[in-house]
């Protein structure tokens, strides 16, 4: 079992360029991972498991190549028609990538959740997969090093092997350098695929949407993990500025699925929404660059994570 602490020599000059995913079971600390190594929020973080419904590419740049981040959702046994169709997402993305990074959290043991993600994994015959065990400020040395024992077990018990096994601390910043020097020689030769300076290619609605959708699961984890969805109805430059002091309205509404739901995300006199509005507007002007004014409705759609309609209406 080879676990890396530190880069190898450099390779001669040549220019790599392809897409990793990280896979794991929810809360295995894809997202955090995600934007630690992009340098930038891209991917929406929660520590409630599934919040993540967007392929959301973050994009790392170096002189010798560029890394294409791809953010799954969890992948899990599916109980509603969203699951479904989260679980198709997935395993559409593994075939096309170069490499699958498969976060293992280093605080908890392997669970039947990570072994159902192994045993398909080990189907994915021509893919390098390194195991990224996150979380690692979490433990001590002795539980960690139990654990890249127990992972790499995991790979000979199911016939294959990791190309790589990488302890990482996205919030504490250790080993995330590491981790992208060790994915690029994995990558396919090739000029860039994305003009220098962008993080990501989703559309700017769809990331401003997952910003409000985060607050908005900030202070209700509980009660709504997932009855929320949100869809930005429009963004556009308000007439009448002065070049120097332009303004970007937003238009979108927060749908939850039952009427019930409404007053958990409003508040008492309104003050979770309003809340809800200021920390994704700092967020927002933060990835967009510019002063916005943010108008959020709340509506009901009912059952919309069983319902094919709705889901499409919604995004999905």
């Amino acid at each position: 079992m080879s676990v890396r602490t530190q880069s190898s020599e450099p390779t001669e000059a040549v220019h790599r360029a392809g897409f990793a995913c990280f896979v794991g079971r929810p809360n295995a600390g894809k997202s955090t991972l995600t934007n630690a190594l992009v340098g930038q929020k891209v991917a929406i973080t929660s520590n409630r498991p599934q919040t993540t419904r967007h392929t959301v590419r973050g994009i790392v740049h170096r002189p010798e190549a560029q890394l294409i981040l791809v953010d799954t959702p969890g992948l899990h046994k599916p109980r509603t028609l969203l699951g479904e169709r989260l679980n198709d997402v997935v395993r559409t993305t593994w075939a096309e990538v170069d490499v699958i990074g498969f976060c293992l959290p280093a605080d908890q043991k392997i669970g039947p959740g990570d072994r159902f993600i192994a045993k398909e994994l080990a189907g994915i015959k021509k893919t390098p997969k390194v195991a990224i065990v996150t979380k690692t400020d979490l433990v001590d040395s002795k539980t960690l090093a139990e654990q890249l024992i127990a992972i790499d077990r995991l790979a000979e018990e199911l016939g294959f092997t990791w190309a790589e096994i990488v302890p990482v601390s996205a919030t504490a910043n250790k080993q995330v350098d590491l981790l992208a020097d060790l994915l690029i020689p994995l990558l396919p030769e090739g000029p860039a695929l994305y003009p220098e300076g962008d993080l990501t290619d989703e559309p700017e609605q769809v990331m401003v949407a997952e910003l409000i959708r985060e607050a908005a699961l900030e202070g209700v984890r509980d009660e709504l993990p997932h009855s929320i969805a949100v869809v930005v109805e429009e963004m556009l430059p308000r007439e009448d500025r002065p070049a120097d002091k332009p303004l970007l309205d937003i238009h979108a509404n927060v749908y939850i699925e039952r009427p019930s739901q409404k007053g958990i995300i409003i508040g008492p006199k309104g003050k979770r929404l309003k809340e809800v509005g200021i920390k994704s507007r700092k967020h927002i002007e933060a990835l967009l660059g510019t002063p916005v004014f943010l108008d959020l409705h709340v509506k009901v759609a009912k059952d919309w994570q069983r319902d094919p309609k709705q889901l499409r209406r919604l995004g999905f």
